[in-house]
């Protein structure tokens, strides 16, 4: 009954499929969430540059007394970073916060469509990065078919995940298929549809979507275990937020109990095409522009 706890990347990394997610989450409630987590029994921690949490998240690596190598840590280059050069140094930034010489998943935040050969350029360091085994994977995050088919031209490595946001109001089904048929692996960021609170109408979270609290009370399971329990059951990974002790366990407990292809499909069925972060084609250095500070 269980799904796989682990995914297998192209390069053969394994990363475990549930995940802590930091977005968002004050470096002083960082640690705490982060120790909450190991605690529970996750081993995949996700970060980046971007967040400011870098240096609190490794902080409480060290003092949960878990061993380095048993934990996966993931993290990301903002855009402020790309370029060659840059991108090297952003990976000694992160690491130096991170407190740790290998980084198990280093990836690109986002696609930069107006200057894309500086994201080339960066993605051509994180190929640097892995030959010379500092990182363990690489990959990009929220990067579109047009973005990866570019990528895919120059790129001597097929990135081993895509991050993109995928919950069931907002599925991507596009980019996830051309992800699979390369071998990209589809990691979920707000999986249980954090980002959703945008929807209009009688229900406007998933965690109050009929459809899902049917399901939900059907298997004796909350909407947001319902919701990871779709991703795993359709070979995504998930990096869930919280920095509740107890939504951190109850995001974790999604191993002993398995969705019906029927309810699969209901969920499915949920997609209504509207995106809740950014535009990708939005995303320029003029706008989301910041400095990531020096170690």
């Amino acid at each position: 009954m269980s799904t796989r706890t682990h995914i297998t990347l192209n390069n053969g990394v394994e990363m475990p499929a549930v995940g802590l997610g930091v977005f968002q989450t004050p470096p002083e409630e960082t640690r705490s969430a982060v120790e909450a987590a190991l605690s529970a029994g996750y081993r995949h921690i996700d970060t980046a540059a971007a967040y400011g949490n870098e240096r609190q998240v490794g902080e409480a690596v060290l003092k949960s007394g878990v061993d380095r190598t048993d934990v996966f840590l993931e993290t990301k280059i903002w855009i402020s970073d790309y370029g060659y050069d840059q991108t090297l140094h952003g990976f000694e930034k992160s690491a130096r916060k991170l407190g740790i010489d290998q980084i198990d998943l280093l990836i690109l935040h986002q696609a930069l469509p107006s200057e894309f050969d500086r994201t080339l350029e960066s993605y051509r360091a994180l190929e640097t990065l892995l030959a010379d085994g500092k990182v363990r994977a690489i990959g990009v995050s929220n990067f579109m078919v047009e973005h990866l088919t570019a990528l895919l031209e120059r790129a001597s490595v097929v990135p081993a995940v895509n991050q993109i946001e995928v919950h069931p109001y907002f599925a991507q089904r596009e980019v996830q298929a051309f992800g699979a048929k390369h071998g990209i692996h589809t990691q979920a960021w707000s999986p249980i549809g954090g980002i959703t609170f945008y929807r209009a109408g009688s229900h406007d979270s998933t965690l109050r979507d009929p459809v899902i609290g049917e399901i939900a009370q059907a298997h004796g399971r909350t909407p947001a275990q319902v919701m990871l329990r779709w991703h795993l059951q359709q070979g995504r990974s998930v990096i869930p937020k919280s920095t509740r002790p107890e939504r951190i366990v109850e995001n974790f407990d999604v191993f002993d109990f398995a969705l019906t292809d029927k309810q699969l499909a209901a969920i499915d069925g949920l997609d209504t095409g509207r995106r809740g972060g950014p535009e990708p084609s939005d995303i320029t250095l003029a706008t989301f522009s910041k400095v990531i500070p020096e170690a």
